[in-house]
């Protein structure tokens, strides 16, 4: 079986006044940066101590590769207390293991080779998006691809959802991008499950995607137009079906489907882009030199290695492994990606742990990927930034009800979405 088709089984603004200048507000005017948490696109408020914040609007970070690196992340992730059964997220346990058994390492025992740096963790968690968004935006990562399983009530698609919702509310706070991967495979889940037709679903996600996303000033759009991946396509299998799900749009995104995979899209489609496959480099020499000059979109592919849980997590067969040799393996897509001639590149993935294919810091790599893609993207900043942003993610969790150094690290988050790493260094400092 094919990791391409393994996948389809598996996977299923806050915007600041004043255009970014500084404005000096009380936290009890401040909106979304207390929220825990974010069920919708809207940001929530809530009533936080009796303070003031300097709020600090999102400056951009100077690259020296004009290249837009985005990121595929998983919106996934479940703990007891977000699950609404109690229990953990299927992508931590699949099908054998126990994020309540602690292993003889100190770790939770998780469906994955690997474990996150934070430890397991909930993908609605406001400080957790904030973390992950911090380390991407000092990474010169420009914003990030959420993989999306639509809107219909079909096992766990309302939480990818809601979760979904909640990470791009955070997004314009960092100042980055956010945009959509649809799983059309799911389409048949929702006509199997809940009868819904498969035309039918999906124009009611696409509309979804068109009210709630695409007219964002955060969403990403190549030459105005909104971009939308797909993986596949393997639900809408027709030209046709493409052109009926997309008669509900207004304005036609630029669809980007799986390498090789396009022409099924027809006059809907705009390009492809790379994934990754166990031919590894010989699959992403191929398709840069072959497929691409032909496309009028495409995205290059960069990711660590793969080595998937499938078997052991009691989900189906290994499928392959590509070994990581430290960065190494990140590194030589890098390096590809510098000779594809295209402005894209997609960096698979942000974490997913069930193959292996994560970049975010771990307990195993640490911050290495990390550190590889700071030299790509030309940024000024190092290692040392991240760990900071890491100190501040371990501080938020550890003060969670102390209100005087909450709001100093409301104050630090604010300080690091505008770059002045100085004061935000000072306050984290001072509080450990």
């Amino acid at each position: 079986m094919s990791l391409k088709t393994l996948r389809l089984q598996d996977r299923g603004d806050l915007r600041l006044a004043a255009n970014g200048k500084v404005l000096l507000i009380t936290l009890a005017c401040l909106v979304a940066v207390g929220c825990k948490k974010s069920n919708s696109p809207v940001p929530v408020n809530i009533k936080p101590p009796d303070t003031t914040t300097v709020v600090k609007g999102p400056n951009p970070v100077v690259k020296t590769n004009s290249q837009k690196i985005y990121v595929h992340y998983m919106p996934w992730f479940e703990t007891p207390a977000t699950s609404g059964t109690g229990n953990w997220g299927l992508h931590w346990t699949m099908a054998n293991e126990n994020p309540n058994t602690i292993l003889g390492n100190g770790r939770r025992q998780i469906a994955s080779w690997f474990y996150p740096m934070i430890g397991p963790y909930d993908s609605d968690d406001r400080d957790v998006i904030d973390y992950h968004l911090l380390l991407m935006k000092y990474s010169g990562i420009d914003g990030l691809i959420v993989d999306w399983y639509g809107v219909q009530n079909v096992g766990d698609y309302p939480l990818n959802k809601r979760n979904t919702d909640s990470i791009f509310s955070r997004v314009p706070n960092a100042g980055l991008q956010f945009g959509i991967c649809y799983e059309d495979a799911t389409l048949a889940q929702d006509k199997a499950v809940a009868g819904i037709d498969t035309l039918t679903a999906a124009k009611s996600d696409f509309s979804y995607l068109q009210s709630a996303y695409f007219g964002s000033n955060s969403y990403i759009k190549i030459d105005n137009q909104p971009l939308l991946l797909d993986f596949g396509p393997q639900g809408l299998k027709t030209t046709t079906d493409w052109q009926q799900a997309f008669s509900v749009l207004t304005t036609k995104p630029r669809l980007l489907s799986l390498e090789y995979a396009g022409d099924v899209t027809g006059a809907a489609g705009s390009g492809e882009f790379a994934w990754v496959d166990a031919t590894d480099q010989a699959n992403l020499t191929g398709f840069y030199q072959n497929r691409a000059p032909s496309l009028p979109t495409y995205f290059a592919a960069a990711y660590p290695g793969f080595k998937d849980f499938y078997q052991q997590g009691g989900w189906g067969n290994t499928l392959f492994l590509i070994n990581y040799n430290g960065a190494g393996t990140l590194q030589n897509c890098l390096n590809l990606a510098k000779t594809s001639a295209t402005n894209y590149l997609q960096l698979i993935t942000w974490n997913d742990y069930g193959e292996g294919t994560m970049i975010e810091p771990t307990l195993d790599f640490n911050f290495t990927s990390l550190q590889a893609i700071q030299q790509y993207t030309g940024v000024s900043y190092t290692v040392a930034e991240l760990q900071l942003i890491y100190k501040w993610y371990t501080l938020r969790k550890k003060y969670v009800s102390n209100n005087t150094v909450e709001s100093q690290l409301t104050q630090a988050y604010y300080d690091l979405v505008a770059l002045d790493v100085k004061d935000a260094t000072t306050i984290i400092s001072g509080i450990n």
